[in-house]
Order: structure tokens, then C-alpha cells, then sequence
């Protein structure tokens, strides 16, 4: 995840600096960085279900991505490197980290005892959090020492000791299932028979829609109509960061005093509700900044709580062998509507203009949040040592 943060700054720097992409060629790249989870989701959680070894997957998957990014630094000391190259690294890596992903639900569920499930993954997401901390300014200081190029192989080399490690986790997993009639819809189908995992589906779906409208114009609205400049930019979004390992150190006894299902409803509404505060700055600019520090704080320490929080409630209520295929199913909606946000942003924002903008998808996602409140999830508790269950 801190490589990944490295190549957030590395590969776009690279396609405009050394390749003098346009903003056109910039949307395909980001894009495609998404596609695959549409693509490929549903497929990739069948096709590791069938085969198994899902341990082994996820070192294949890392081996090569390591592969693909360390071609791009290669290519460029060679005078090779183009930007058709690039569009390939970024849709191979992200097919590869798909597969990484719907292997890694079920090998999670393999390696810990149900109540360890928020505690395990407050340490993952903290990391994450903490790697959003790091990971970007080390990014820059690489491609100003380095050029963007070569600092994407720092991210290549995250992958080996990705690989290395998890070449030292032993587990038993779930045996692997034959195909049958329907495998493909199978996660799917689960989704929709099972009130708590389609109610955060749909909540996290709308919620990612609205928030991805919201960032595709952030930038463009805190420069153009707040005059925030580039460096304090850097700072107000770092403050996501803080709060996202506030909240990650938090989220254990928040959902052991109110329950899972609440942490996650109440992670919801605070992950979009500070997204406010961006509209309402004004004033003097010692006050602008305060109100975009508290939203972008209050609001990684939403995101952090909900991450947390949905990832127990879904390794707690999904049979282990249908995991991968019901992560793959989960994805191709949750990640397939983030591209249409950002898409849907950028239209209405020249339509309406930013600051209307902004506020439309503040609404939109409280309303995904709200979506949660007649479902069973805030009602939701894992329980330990029997099957997970909502409270009556």
C-alpha cells in the first residue's frame, strides 16, 4: 500500500512529464485503473474459487505486478517507454490486483477466529491510513531525485516483499469448488438474498458514486473559486490521513460499545457529512482552511470506521468458499459506479457550476447513508463463538 501511494504520484507525473499527456489521455489512464474490477469481478472470484490456492494466487499476482511496473522505469532508460505502455501497465496491474483482492477476502477468513475480525482489520486499514500519511510525500521526493519513471519502481519492489511475506503465512483454506450450473452468478445471488451484505452494497455504491463526483471537482474548486494554493492542498489532504489512523485506532471500541452495524451506519454518515464544510468555507482564509482541515479529518475518520467496520460484517456473514465470488460480485457494482461519478462530476460541474456541484453530491451520498437506517445493518452485531446475527 505505501508503494501504491508512491506510484499515485509517479505514474501520472510520469505520463505528463515525460510524456506530455493530455487531459483526455490522462482520463483514459485513470480509467482504466478502474475497468478491471467492472470487467473482470464476477469472474475472478469463480475462477479462484475453482482453482483454490489462493495463497499462491495472490504471490502470482504480486510477482506480476512487480513485473509490469518495473517496465515502465526499464523502458524509459532505454528510450522505449510510451504512453500506449502505460495505459497497458495500469489495466494489467489493476486486473492482477483483482484477482489479489478476491483471493485475499478468503485467506483472511482462513487465518483468524471470527471475533478477531475488527482487529484484524483495523491493523490492515490503519496501515492503509498510515501509508496515505508517507506514501505521497516520498513519492514526490523520488520523482524530484529520480524522475517519475524511476521512482515507480520503488512500487515494483513493494510487491516482492508482498510476495515474500506472504510466502511465509501458512493456512488452511477452504477446498476449492467445482464448477456448476450458475458459479458465475453465484456471488451475485448471495448478494441479493442476504439483507445485510445488498444494503451495504447499495449504501457504499451510492455513497462512492456521489463522493467520486465530489473529487472529480475538489481540486479544480479549492484553486479556482478558494485560492488554496498547491502546498497547502498537500497539507488539507494529509489531514485525511490523520484522521483515517484516529479512526482506525478507535474503530475496535467504537463497534464493541455500539455494535458493527452501527459503526458502519455511523462511519457512513460521517464519511460524507464534514464533505460539507468544503461548500460552506468562506470568511477569512485562516478560517477557510480550519473548515477544509475539519472535512477532510472528519471525514478519512468516517471512511476509516465503515472500512473497518463492512469488512468484519462481510467475512462474518459470507460462507468462506463463496467469498472470493461474492468480493468479485461486490466490486464490479461498489467500483463500477466510481467512474460514472467522476464522469457524471465533471459534466454537471460545467453545467451548474462547481459549488452547486459539490453540494449535490454531499446529498446524494447522506442519502446513500440513509439508505442504511430501515435495513438490518444497524442492528447488526458479530457474534463470538456462533453464526453472525442481526439483534432483534
Amino acid at each position: 500500500m505505501f508503494g501504491d501511494q508512491v506510484s499515485g504520484i509517479a505514474v501520472p507525473l510520469a505520463a505528463v512529464l515525460v510524456l506530455r499527456a493530455g487531459s483526455a489521455q490522462m482520463g483514459y489512464l485513470t480509467a482504466l485503473e478502474w475497468l478491471p474490477s467492472l470487467l473482470f469481478g464476477l469472474h475472478a472470484g469463480v475462477l479462484v474459487d475453482r482453482r483454490g490456492r489462493r495463497r499462491s494466487t495472490m504471490i502470482a499476482a504480486d510477482i506480476g505486478r512487480f513485473a509490469l511496473l518495473a517496465s515502465v522505469p526499464a523502458c524509459y532508460l532505454l528510450g522505449l517507454l510510451t504512453f500506449g505502455q502505460l495505459l497497458a501497465v495500469a489495466f494489467g496491474v489493476g486486473t492482477l490486483s483483482v484477482l489479489f483482492s478476491v483471493s485475499n477476502s478468503t485467506l483472511f477468513v482462513s487465518l483468524l477466529r471470527k471475533e478477531q475480525y475488527v482487529e484484524a482489520n483495523s491493523l490492515i486499514y490503519g496501515s492503509r491510513a498510515l501509508s496515505f500519511v508517507g506514501g505521497p510525500s516520498v513519492g514526490g521526493l523520488l520523482v524530484q531525485a529520480l524522475s517519475a519513471p524511476v521512482a515507480i519502481f520503488a512500487d515494483a519492489l513493494s510487491y516482492l516483499g508482498s510476495a515474500w511475506f506472504l510466502s511465509r503465512v501458512t493456512a488452511v483454506e477452504p477446498a476449492s469448488e467445482a464448477s456448476g450450473q450458475g458459479a458465475v452468478t453465484a456471488g451475485a445471488s448471495f448478494i441479493a438474498r442476504s439483507p445485510i451484505v445488498r444494503a451495504s452494497l447499495l449504501a457504499v455504491a451510492v455513497i462512492n458514486f456521489f463522493d467520486l463526483m465530489f473529487l472529480a471537482i475538489f481540486l479544480l474548486y479549492a484553486v479556482r473559486d478558494l485560492h488554496i494554493g498547491a502546498g497547502e492542498l498537500g497539507l488539507l489532504m494529509g489531514a485525511a490521513s490523520v484522521g483515517g489512523v484516529v479512526g482506525a485506532a478507535l474503530t475496535k471500541r467504537i463497534a464493541a460499545a455500539i455494535g458493527e452495524g452501527m459503526a458502519y451506519t455511523i462511519g457512513c454518515l460521517l464519511f460524507v457529512l464534514p464533505l460539507a464544510l468544503v461548500p460552506l468555507a468562506s470568511g477569512p482564509r485562516p478560517v477557510v482552511l480550519a473548515m477544509l482541515f475539519a472535512s477532510e479529518f472528519g471525514s478519512g475518520f468516517g471512511m476509516m470506521i465503515l472500512d473497518i467496520s463492512i469488512g468484519a460484517i462481510f467475512a462474518a456473514v459470507t460462507p468462506h468458499e463463496l467469498l472470493a465470488r461474492v468480493s468479485g460480485a461486490f466490486q464490479a457494482v461498489n467500483y463500477g459506479a466510481r467512474p460514472l461519478g467522476a464522469l457524471a462530476g465533471g459534466l454537471l460541474g460545467a453545467l451548474i457550476g462547481l459549488r452547486l456541484t459539490i453540494w449535490v453530491s454531499v446529498a446524494g451520498g447522506l442519502l446513500g447513508a440513509l439508505l442504511l437506517l430501515p435495513s438490518p445493518l444497524p442492528r447488526f452485531r458479530i457474534t463470538s463463538g456462533g453464526p453472525a446475527e442481526a439483534d432483534s
